[in-house]
């Protein structure tokens, strides 16, 4: 099973976006991360999406660093390992469920 998945949507639209993800199952809610941001090795219990809307973060999964930019969505299995950085602050859409 593939644990994390990256898709290119080039979709930015916040209410697009969400309507996307609760249509999908996930409770949804927008994010801020400004530059400087680290986020160390954690898991979640649920499976997440980060979908950005603004700005560009860095995600470490499976031995990969994966730059997501504006339209960018990752989504990540319950319980995988993983961390994030963002050098230039980033603004998300967040999924849980």
């Amino acid at each position: 099973m593939e644990r994390v998945k990256v898709q290119r949507t080039g979709i930015k639209d916040k209410e697009r976006i969400y309507e996307i993800l609760k249509r999908e199952g996930f409770s949804v809610y927008e994010w801020y991360d400004p530059p400087g941001t680290y986020y160390p090795t954690h898991t979640h219990p649920n499976r997440e999406v980060r979908w950005v809307i603004e700005g560009e973060v860095v995600i470490g999964a499976e031995g990969k660093e994966i730059v997501l930019k504006e339209g960018d969505r990752i989504e990540l299995e319950p319980q995988t390992p993983h961390w994030a950085k963002t050098e230039k602050g980033v603004r998300y859409i967040c999924g849980s469920k």
